[in-house]
């Protein structure tokens, strides 16, 4: 539970700190929201604008100003989500300014990568902003009608027509010719803070599927909802359901997203004395999530988590990272010893694999590996297993696919059965063979079918026999 938060808000380009007036006053007390203009919009708009980067600092600067006592959100809609992962990267880096983030609230954000726009669309609205009172006026109507899903309240309508006309000009253009193609993938990697992502049903360019291709394998811990009917600014559109959606995103406990933890039965038992010692402190280190270098890119760790949720699929909450496990594995350039002959390197075959994964996806579904439904993904995978696939420039060819698949079906497996909650959901109990005395206390006595020993019984009880 987040205690008293404070939810920074940034708004869409042509919006203003008045964008989140309808959400703030559905929020109520239960989160405040501090709304901020930024550069060149609203009472920023005397400023010409600037980059993402430009945009970040005078956000932080604010935030440092307010100076909130307790942990903080920040909320960004389209343009402003570009910004609030600017700020988490900064955060997650050691911004001592920044240290109180506790959240990411993404509104049909923008993403990392360079924005999905068409050309023509873009270069005109480019010219409009510089043109006659007359035709700004009706352009920013068309603007405001064209990205919601339905009409908004003509209170709202009028005053977000307002927003896009007092806009400084030289501000919107450069969002639009730089600050929105500027590609910040590498800079934002894989961010490890909470997110809530929500994009409308009816947005064009950034709804559900761009949402899920190009901004959540940047979000090592999301959770993603689709608004139905809505458009792209959905803060004017849906208060209510944003209102909710947040007060349960602050209510939650950040931790269910986090390494599993381990059963009671079988945690009391690797506490025991039947542990020893030595084996006690691997498995207590095995727990911890790797805090080494990676070496795969966003997009291509979204698409092995997607991979090993079918290989390996998790049940509830508290899921081991397996992706993120083989991933810190590739980057130390460690291994079993033991590779398929005609493969590149480990971390090299990983990377090539994905993206024929990812390629063929897009080439059959005009999707990404992570948006097809689970049905799709393992008919794909079916595919790898028989050689089926294409060979894409870059990827694999499809005999390799085959070694590589293989491959990855064994290190998952190692993978969460190195992890002592992946040893609990089987029922492991060979890590009770013997203590520090071992002499005292023997591994197992009963070696008949079924037999159980009494030290076994709770832990067997919880899943079955796995023996």
């Amino acid at each position: 539970m987040i205690d008293e938060p404070v939810l920074f808000c940034l708004h869409f380009l042509g919006g203003s700190a008045r964008t989140w007036r309808p959400l703030a006053e559905r929020l109520g007390p239960a989160v405040t929201c501090v709304a901020i203009d930024l550069p060149g919009f609203g009472d920023e708009a005397g400023h010409p604008g600037g980059g993402v980067a430009a945009m970040a600092d005078h956000v932080a600067a604010r935030i440092k100003a307010e100076a909130p006592s307790g942990p903080w959100l920040v909320a960004g809609n389209s343009m402003g989500a570009k910004v609030a992962l600017a700020l988490a990267r900064r955060h997650e880096d050691g911004d001592p300014a920044l240290a109180g983030l506790a959240g990411l609230v993404l509104l049909a954000g923008s993403p990392p990568c360079p924005e999905p726009m068409d050309e023509e669309r873009r270069q005109a609205m480019i010219a409009w902003i510089d043109a006659d009172p007359e035709t700004r006026r009706r352009e920013a109507e068309g603007f405001v009608s064209a990205n919601v899903g339905a009409p908004l309240d003509p209170q709202d309508h009028a005053r977000t027509v307002e927003d896009v006309l007092r806009a400084n000009p030289e501000a919107w253009k450069a969002w639009l010719a730089s600050g929105a193609n500027e590609d910040w993938r590498d800079r934002i990697g894989t961010l490890s803070v909470p997110a809530l992502v929500v994009s409308g049903a009816k947005d064009g360019d950034l709804g559900p599927e761009a949402q899920a291709a190009l901004m959540l394998p940047h979000l090592a811990r999301h959770r993603h909802e689709v608004a139905p009917g809505a458009g792209h600014l959905l803060p004017l559109e849906r208060p209510e359901m944003l209102a909710a959606l947040i007060r349960d995103f602050v209510a939650a406990r950040p931790a269910s997203a986090e390494a599993p933890t381990l059963p009671p039965a079988f945690a009391a038992l690797m506490g025991s004395d039947r542990v020893n010692t030595r084996l006690r402190t691997t498995l207590r280190e095995r727990m911890r999530e790797p805090d080494g270098p990676v070496c795969l890119g966003a997009d291509e760790r979204a698409t092995l988590t997607a991979c090993l949720d079918r290989v390996l699929p998790q049940a509830g909450p508290g899921k081991i990272d397996l992706a993120r496990r083989i991933d810190a594995r590739l980057a130390s350039g460690t291994g079993d010893g033991w590779r398929f002959a005609a493969l590149p390197p480990d971390a090299e075959a990983y990377a090539r694999a994905l993206r024929t994964l990812d390629g063929t996806a897009r080439a059959a579904h005009g999707r990404p590996f992570t948006a097809l439904s689970g049905a799709e993904q393992d008919a794909l995978l079916a595919r790898a297993t028989s050689g089926d696939l294409p060979e894409l420039p870059g990827g694999l060819a499809p005999a390799l696919m085959t070694c590589w698949f293989e491959e990855l079906r064994g290190e998952a497996v190692r993978t969460f059965l190195a992890h002592p909650a992946g040893l609990a959901a089987i029922g492991f109990t060979g890590i009770g063979a013997g203590g520090d005395d071992a002499d005292a206390l023997p591994g197992y006595r009963l070696t008949g079918l079924n037999d159980r020993e009494p030290w076994e019984q709770p832990v067997l009880d919880t899943v079955g026999d796995a023996r």
